[in-house]
Order: structure tokens, then sequence, then C-alpha cells
């Protein structure tokens, strides 16, 4: 009895699997085991659009330190650590410092300008509703930021939620910047 559940639960398992178009069980274990950021490598490049609709693209940040972080509006932590990070993008230039906070919300700026709104955000939003960007960064789980030199290289990343606005955060940006 006990290996006929076990043998139906598996059939459901490749039968809804099979219903999911694309995302077949050879789909998924690519998933799994794709490359990852890694400390000391550049950061994969990547364009996403911002609350207004305007293309941002990584790369054309170089020369500038950036604060990349991964969020939705459903997030609690996420929450929490945003008006900390607006206190540590107005503390720095944006000669030399940007913050890209990329929003992984599907409903994208229908949910994302209410709520930049509301906390009074002025660094750039982008959105990643496929989770596509996301996923080449590895940020399984939100928030998660990952801090970029002037040159492009992944320095640092961090899991969970931060007091950007903390003296430590702005020695580890100011560290970033004479690099």
């Amino acid at each position: 009895m006990r290996k006929r559940a076990i043998a139906g639960t598996v059939f459901s398992l490749m039968v809804a699997l099979a219903g999911m178009g694309s995302a077949t069980g050879f789909d998924l274990l690519p998933v799994a085991e794709r490359q990852v950021v890694r400390l000391g490598e550049p950061a994969p490049n990547f364009q996403l659009r911002d609350l207004n609709g305007r293309q941002v693209v990584l790369s054309e940040l170089r020369g500038k330190v950036v604060l990349l972080n991964f969020w939705a509006t459903w997030c609690g932590p996420c929450r929490v650590e945003m008006p900390a990070m607006e206190k540590l993008y107005r503390a720095f230039s944006r000669n030399d410092f940007e913050i890209l906070a990329v929003s992984t919300d599907a409903q994208g700026v229908s949910v994302t300008r209410p709520f930049q709104q509301e906390n009074r955000l002025t660094f750039p939003i982008l959105h990643d509703a496929d989770y596509r960007v996301g996923l080449t960064y590895g940020a399984r789980s939100l928030p998660m930021t990952f801090m970029v030199d002037r040159q492009g290289i992944v320095r640092h990343q961090v899991f969970g939620a931060r007091d950007w606005g903390a003296t430590e955060a702005h020695q580890l940006v100011q560290l970033l910047m004479k690099s």
C-alpha cells in the first residue's frame, strides 16, 4: 500500500512538471547547478527598467561603488532596511556611489511606486519580475545584497536585512571607493 502511495505521488509530480511547459525535471537541475556570483569575480551585467521605464545597465556604472539589493514589497525585512539604505544613499555623491534596488515583485510599478513614494526613496528601483537577474546572481532569499567595487567586481555578499545607516556600512562603502 505504501509503495503504491509513493508511486502515485511520484507520478502526480511528473504529470505536474510536464504540465509546466518548459519547466520539466530536466530543466530544474540546471537551475540548481547554475553558476552564481562569486566574490572577487566580475558582477554579471544586466539591463532592467526603473520606475519611469528607463533602461539601467549595470556596466554603465563602472567607476562607482554599487550596492545591488534584491528585494520585494511583500518582504518584511526588505521593508525594514529600505529607510537605512536611503540614508546611506544620501550620504555619498552620485559620482562615487549608487544603489540599485532590484524589485522581484511580479506586479512591478503598481506596487513599487506607492512603496517608493510612501518611504520617500530616491535611489533607483528596478524591476526583475521574471527573476532572471536574481537567478543569475544566485539571490535565493530576500533581501540579498551585493557590493560591487568601481571596477565592477563583487566584493561583498550580504544575506538578509542590514542597518545600512550604521557606521560599518559607511566604512564599507568608503573602503570600496578607495579600491
